[in-house]
């Protein structure tokens, strides 16, 4: 069995990672311009747009992206590679990000709509503190205000939900791994499941405990590194 977990695990990282850039990369610039525009028409599309993706559950859109636009049942384009087409990295890069790639925007929505609406809220709330209107009092540009004061200090929580969400993630993407067939920890769970092998779900549940416990370790280093505030003995 721990060969198993261990095979399966680079396939796991692989769509964990991607997806963490994916939404991070979304996610956090929609919640700045949104904080930033409060209240503006834009803020109100993309925070209705975010309520949707968190509404939408991962193997619907799954399911959905590969009915629309995978190559082999697409309906409307046929842009993404289907399920079952996971190549690993050392084989062919090419083809493993192809076959990823929809598992990474699926897998990245709802995460990517949950962190923009969390960095809107603390950001509203964080540039209207003191040190907010000192920093511009001071002459500094609105982007050096909102970047390298507004945006350091709401980011907080940001990564304290980051590292718990990476930790589950590398546990085992179960609903993602099985909807596009990807051969990962989560897919080698759900079969223990299916065929009730209870070490097999045994030895998956404590591989995912041991990565949240990780996970929650290099939160607490982070803090140190994005928060001048937060000082350890």
């Amino acid at each position: 069995m721990r060969t198993e977990i261990f095979q399966r695990l680079p396939a796991t990282i692989s769509l964990t990672l991607g997806a963490v850039v994916v939404w991070l990369l979304i996610g956090l610039p929609v919640g700045v311009i949104s904080a930033v525009r409060s209240r503006s028409a834009l803020d109100r599309f993309t925070m209705g747009a975010a309520l949707i993706a968190i509404s939408a559950p991962v193997y619907w859109l799954g399911l959905l992206g590969l009915f629309l636009f995978s190559n082999d049942i697409g309906r409307v384009a046929h842009i993404f590679d289907g399920a079952g087409t996971y190549t690993p990295l050392t084989q062919n890069p090419a083809k493993w990000f192809g076959s990823l790639l929809l598992p990474w925007l699926v897998l990245a929505a709802s995460f990517a709509a949950f962190y923009a609406r969390l960095l809107r809220s603390n950001l509203i709330d964080t540039m209207s503190q003191d040190y907010i209107r000192t920093a511009r009092a001071k002459g500094l540009s609105e982007r050096a205000v909102i970047w390298r004061h507004g945006v350091r200090s709401a980011i907080t929580p940001i990564v304290t939900v980051l590292g718990l969400d990476i930790g589950i993630l590398l546990g085992g993407v179960i609903l993602a791994e099985t909807v596009f067939n990807i051969p990962g920890i989560g897919r080698y769970a759900y079969e223990g499941i299916i065929n009730s092998d209870l070490p097999v779900i045994q030895g998956t549940v404590l591989f995912g405990a041991f990565f949240i416990v990780v996970a929650n370790l290099l939160v607490d280093i982070m803090y140190a590194l994005i928060d001048p505030r937060v000082r350890y003995s």
